[in-house]
């Protein structure tokens, strides 16, 4: 069975440097807020072409401290709405509504499955203050039509780069997620907020220790949400190889691309349809997820199963109907297009440690479709 992301075989790239710089760590004796975390926040703000870089616990602690902090700054009010897409992981849906802001669902590009940046008028209300942009399976947004639209608008322009490490952010600030199955993961939970503003940077380190710049000393209601010492100095030896790693995604799915499309004779095909992420050389991708679109999903992944490829669903249940969010503080109209989605999309293998072979048989399942 070829597996889906097999995290032993990618952090075995790394080694002896992984647990050397693990054993570095636990012999200092320091393990929070030390110089791990503060070189690899200097080093991922200057790999991101950003300012500043403050570690934080995760991504979605980066998400929620974004907005708490710049409510503090007097740039959100409680009530205020927040663009979002509908379609994306409920992280970042949630991210808002715990910070007492409305999220407005915006409907998907069909061809890019990220927000339909032509459309976002469509969504503008009078409580508008910012969007927050998914770059959804690392496929970046569209930057210059965004950008536009915020200025014009007014709007904070707020980056969810969770799974686009190694595009560089363009907005007010981005929030990346280190999880472990992340282009750049951790060995555990992680994240950081980026950003060209000095006050926000200096906010979001308060908030996330406790709402505190100096011990016993808190100014705001924090949280604990803290880059450890041994996930940073873990981060620092993927960061190294990140380009290169994201450059192997890339020719993996051209290769699956060009791969499905080669033609082997109706007589032999399967009698199922199955539609490609869209390619585009003028739009960065990471390629975090190769995904696949079919109307006959369960079908497609059964006879995936049964040439012995692992596939996932992201996500099969859209935020808006979660359990989570019902009669939830939510605002959109009719959503096809997300909803559609959750039923056809495919996750298939795509990572930099797979072998040929491996490559190879997934091109030809995908051929015999």
């Amino acid at each position: 069975m070829i597996p889906f992301l097999p995290l032993n075989r990618i952090n075995a790239a790394f080694e002896p440097e992984l647990s050397e710089a693990i054993s570095r760590v636990v012999k200092s004796g320091w393990y929070l807020r030390g110089k791990e975390t503060e070189n690899f926040e200097k080093e991922f703000a200057e790999f991101c072409g950003m300012q500043h870089c403050a570690g934080v616990a995760s991504g979605l602690d980066a998400l929620i401290m974004i907005f708490a902090a710049y409510k503090i700054l007097g740039k959100l009010n409680d009530g205020d709405h927040v663009i979002v897409p509908a379609n994306t992981y409920i992280a970042s849906i949630m991210a808002i509504s715990k910070n007492n802001l409305i999220p407005v669902l915006a409907e998907p590009s069909e061809e890019t499955f990220n927000i339909n940046a032509n459309k976002l008028s469509d969504y503008l209300t009078p409580k508008t203050k910012a969007i927050l942009a998914v770059h959804l399976y690392g496929r970046q947004c569209e930057k210059e039509i965004l950008l536009k639209f915020a200025k014009e608008n007014n709007l904070l322009l707020i980056e969810d780069s969770a799974q686009s490490a190694g595009i560089k952010p363009f907005g007010d600030a981005a929030a990346f997620s280190f999880y472990p199955g992340k282009n750049l993961g951790a060995l555990g939970d992680g994240g950081a907020v980026v950003s060209n503003n000095g006050e926000l940077d200096s906010l979001i380190r308060m908030l996330g220790n406790y709402g505190s710049e100096k011990k016993y000393i808190n100014g705001y209601l924090g949280f604990n949400s803290r880059l450890d010492e041994i996930q940073a100095a873990a981060l620092s030896v993927k960061l190294k190889k990140l380009n290169e790693h994201n450059k192997k995604r890339n020719e993996i799915a051209m290769r699956y691309i060009v791969g499905a499309m080669t033609n082997v004779g109706a007589r032999r095909a399967l009698p199922l349809r199955l539609s490609l992420p869209l390619h585009d050389d003028n739009i960065s991708n990471v390629w975090h997820l190769f995904v696949i679109r079919s109307k006959q999903r369960d079908a497609l992944q059964k006879h995936l199963f049964e040439k012995g490829i692992e596939t996932l669903i992201h996500y099969p249940v859209p935020p808006h109907l979660q359990k989570a969010y019902k009669g939830g503080n939510l605002i959109y109209n009719k959503l096809p297009i997300t909803e559609a989605l959750a039923n056809e999309v495919l996750s298939i293998p795509l990572h930099q440690a797979m072998s040929d072979e491996e490559i190879e048989k997934v091109c030809g399942a995908l051929r015999a479709v």
